[in-house]
């Protein structure tokens, strides 16, 4: 697992038990929006979230701010942390709901937010969630979004660092305030699962 720099408590949803968790982190634009879009979801594993700034492992840099991550000359994206509980969620159906949730075609960019910061990513913590986040993206760009390339960066996760205070559960906080346009919940079909018998066959249907 990778390092937390945090001294504040997290968004918590339900209470967390004392059981095994895990960590995802995924950046998809502007992160008010990136929250609010899994909160409402309301996974039953999903324990808290905290919005921040990620990039991968292979990256260094100064500890970043949110002015520093805004200027787009850093490595870092503004990114959602989420704590789950993978015997009431999956990492898959995190990995699956990211990819409806916003465009991962959109390099650099999500609606009129432009710069690296507000790049698609998903910062993997184990071999295991490399492996799921590989197999996801090559099967929404089969049978999701299958008239553009999906660009989303798959790397692994470097240290996590927390957004200011007055960004967590930012439109919670302020009801109406900015949320990218990008950010809905996209109503495509159910995603083909590794032990499907047609795998690797093209699908038909709908194209976004």
């Amino acid at each position: 697992m990778s390092a937390v720099n945090s001294s504040s408590s997290s968004s918590s949803l339900p209470a967390a038990a004392a059981t095994a968790t895990e960590r995802a982190t995924f950046a998809a634009g502007c992160f008010w929006g990136v929250e609010h879009a899994y909160k409402k979801k309301n996974f039953p594993g999903l324990l808290s979230t905290r919005v921040g700034y990620a990039a991968s492992s292979v990256q260094s840099a100064a500890t970043p701010t949110y002015r520093s991550v805004c200027s787009g000359d850093t490595p870092y994206a503004e990114a959602l942390l989420v704590t789950f509980d993978p015997s009431k969620t999956s990492y898959r159906e995190l990995v699956e709901f990211f990819f409806r949730m916003h465009d991962p075609t959109t390099r650099d960019r999500q609606g009129p937010d432009r710069g690296s910061q507000y790049r698609s990513a998903v910062f993997w913590e184990s071999e295991e969630q490399k492996k799921v986040v590989a197999d996801v993206v090559a099967r929404v760009g089969r049978e999701w979004w299958t008239k553009t390339e999906v660009v989303t960066e798959v790397a692994p996760a470097g240290k996590w660092y927390d957004a200011e205070e007055y960004h967590q559960l930012y439109l919670d906080k302020n009801p109406g305030g900015y949320e990218c346009p990008s950010h809905y919940v996209r109503s495509f079909p159910p995603l083909s699962r590794p032990d499907s018998s047609d795998d690797n066959a093209p699908k038909s249907g709908d194209k976004n």
